[in-house]
């Protein structure tokens, strides 16, 4: 029997419409032959719909003007049961679900909330946990442990909204430039690059806005590369990439745009340095809990040596995407890619 799979897409997050491009793609290389799929999106206001409409209408947004297409759906607190429920009429009809797949990036769909969600309700879930999902979006904490297993991380200092007095003196042991960043936030929303003390106020409460804590992170001298990992116990990863900047940093823009930035992959360095690498994303990924998929991000330094940055536990996950681009070139094409994460989730 075809397993039933609900892929969510949307969120109340900043990164509700990447998370359209990210689903619509996921949606368009399901083998349906394989899976029934339920689209569910979740409106920026937090409303849930499952959505019968035509999947083209969901990277431009358009799906919610889609109104004979959207039933309202809420997730099933019975264990026996697992699924969905959507209204239909007056009455509510229980959708059975085998996995739910959260295409959500950023704040309230990879920290760790929906996934506690639908595991509390028994339905499993494609990709890390409640528990991993939350360590990788909480900057010092991801840090703290993957030092505790070894790897390097940059130096920093976290601060609340009642340190902005004390910021200077906090900040005060870290070399300039400086990388200000929402402690639990994605896609580089709110992170300020910093060249003195006099832009450190500014910066932190751009920050704020994000979030009610900040990290102020010492900016490390190379540049950045990524692993693509899939599995649990067993892990296999893709090709590792290189971010090439001709300046500035790999800001929400270059992210999407890529106007100045190159991506490179794999990335122009010694085989040698990518096995490292690879091992190094591993470590991470296993110190951290991670299961199903994530992409380890990391800092190459001029000597050689290997410094931790974060894990993006649902990273973009188009076509053009990072991480579907790291297995292609490894030899596996989007379609097998999704379909080895959501088999791992399922037990296929």
């Amino acid at each position: 029997m075809k397993k039933q799979i609900a892929v969510l897409f949307g969120g109340c997050s900043p990164e509700h419409e990447v998370s359209l491009q990210s689903a619509a793609a996921v949606l368009g290389a399901m083998d349906r032959t394989r899976y029934d799929v339920l689209p569910v999106g979740i409106t920026k206001e937090g409303d849930w719909f499952l959505y019968c409409g035509a999947v083209s209408r969901i990277a431009d947004g358009s799906w919610r003007m889609d109104a004979p297409a959207l039933v309202p759906a809420a997730v099933s607190p019975g264990r026996t049961e697992p699924g969905l429920l959507a209204l239909r009429g007056q009455g509510w009809e229980r959708i059975p679900v085998d996995a739910v797949f959260p295409v959500l990036h950023g704040r309230n769909g990879e920290d760790g909330t929906v996934q506690g969600l639908f595991e509390l309700a028994g339905v499993r879930v494609v990709g890390c946990g409640t528990l991993a999902s939350a360590l990788c979006m909480d900057k010092q904490r991801a840090h703290a442990l993957a030092a505790a297993a070894g790897v390097a991380v940059p130096r920093a200092a976290v601060l609340g909204q009642q340190d902005l007095g004390a910021a200077a003196q906090l900040t005060a042991p870290l070399a300039y430039p400086l990388f200000i960043k929402p402690l639990r936030a994605g896609s580089s929303f709110g992170i300020t690059r910093i060249q003195s003390p006099d832009e450190l106020e500014p910066a932190l409460a751009r920050a704020f806005a994000y979030d009610d804590m900040a990290v102020a992170e010492q900016a490390v001298e190379g540049f950045e590369v990524g692993c693509a990992v899939i599995g649990g116990s067993t892990l296999r990863t893709g090709r590792v990439d290189e971010i090439e900047l001709s300046g500035g940093f790999f800001d929400f823009d270059e992210k999407y745009s890529l106007r100045t930035a190159r991506i490179h992959v794999p990335a122009r360095i010694t085989p040698e340095l990518e096995q490292r690498v690879t091992q190094t994303a591993k470590t991470v990924y296993r110190a951290l809990g991670c299961s199903g998929f994530a992409r380890v991000d990391l800092f190459l330094t001029p000597e050689g040596g290997i410094v931790f940055n974060e894990v993006n536990t649902i990273p973009g996950f188009t076509e053009h995407s990072r991480f579907p681009g790291m297995f292609r070139a490894a030899g596996m094409s989007f379609a097998e890619v999704v379909a080895a994460i959501v088999d791992a989730a399922v037990g296929a």
